[in-house]
């Protein structure tokens, strides 16, 4: 009885000593900076964006203007500018591709810093065609399959653009609202977090839509960036959340991002009116 009194003591004083504490934190600018880009197979100008990290949920992020970026394989050197100045985004000067069995190096110069990257090509595969159904109280059609989720061979990404601004009935509507854009992802693991994951708002269009519908292949270790990337974003929000912590990268130090290579093949439909 004389043990549970002391508890109690004991539990009545450490509750009883409060003192509020006003930490004054000073923030300090981040010199990371964040690579957003893919080198595709297709011959094009290539683009990369680069921006500093955001210190707030839903902030935009300031853009990193005035750098330099190299990409080389072991043949040519590709030069990128910005465009527009003070954007952030980096164009290739000319039109080049990315190739099967090439090793391309990535090279950033800011300031002082130097940030590199390596990456290579899995090359591009075909694939059939997304599956549509039909609303027959609305008359507008929604996605109902695109590909499997799980593949331990073949992770992708799925990429659907849907254009219905010059379907008769939307052409005097704002085309922004009229075009939408969805990810779909095929990873070589299947987590909890995913299988319960968050439901995602269903986009419905009407018939005489465009859709372009592009698979992008993905290498083991940008697969596994995707993955930790919609750990910490899509999937989180459900019965299960992981606990947050710093995705991987194949940048260097003060490089936060993927510089990612793939293999693209794409296919055009248009929903018969």
């Amino acid at each position: 009885m004389r043990k549970i009194f002391l508890y109690f003591l004991l539990l009545f004083s450490i509750s009883g000593c409060e003192k509020k504490i006003d930490w004054s934190l000073k923030s300090q600018a981040s010199k990371l900076i964040v690579v957003d880009g893919i080198i595709t197979s297709d011959k094009t100008t290539q683009t990369l964006t680069l921006t500093f990290p955001v210190t707030e949920l839903n902030a935009k992020p300031v853009p990193v203007t005035g750098a330099n970026i190299l990409i080389s394989d072991e043949d040519s050197v590709f030069h990128m500018t910005e465009q527009p100045a003070g954007s952030g985004v980096y164009i290739s000067v000319k039109k080049f591709q990315a190739r099967e069995g090439k090793n391309y190096s990535l090279l950033i110069f800011y300031g002082e810093q130097v940030i590199s990257a390596k990456s290579a090509m899995v090359p591009a595969s075909p694939f059939s065609f997304l599956v549509y159904s039909k609303n027959d109280e609305s008359g507008l059609y929604h996605i109902s399959w695109v590909a499997s989720s799980f593949s331990t061979e073949h992770p992708a990404m799925w990429e659907v653009l849907f254009d219905w601004s010059k379907v008769p009935g939307y052409q005097q509507a704002d085309s922004t609202k009229c075009k939408a854009r969805l990810l779909f992802y095929t990873l070589s693991t299947l987590d909890v977090s995913e299988i319960f994951a968050p439901s995602v708002e269903r986009v419905s269009f009407p018939a005489g839509t465009k859709i372009n519908e592009t698979r992008y292949s993905l290498t083991p270790e940008y697969a596994e960036f995707i993955r930790e990337v919609l750990l910490e974003t899509q999937w989180q929000g459900a019965l299960f959340n992981t606990i947050p912590a710093n995705v991987p990268t194949n940048l260097s130090a003060g490089g936060a991002g993927f510089f990612a290579i793939c293999g693209v093949y794409s296919i055009s439909q248009t929903v018969p009116q």
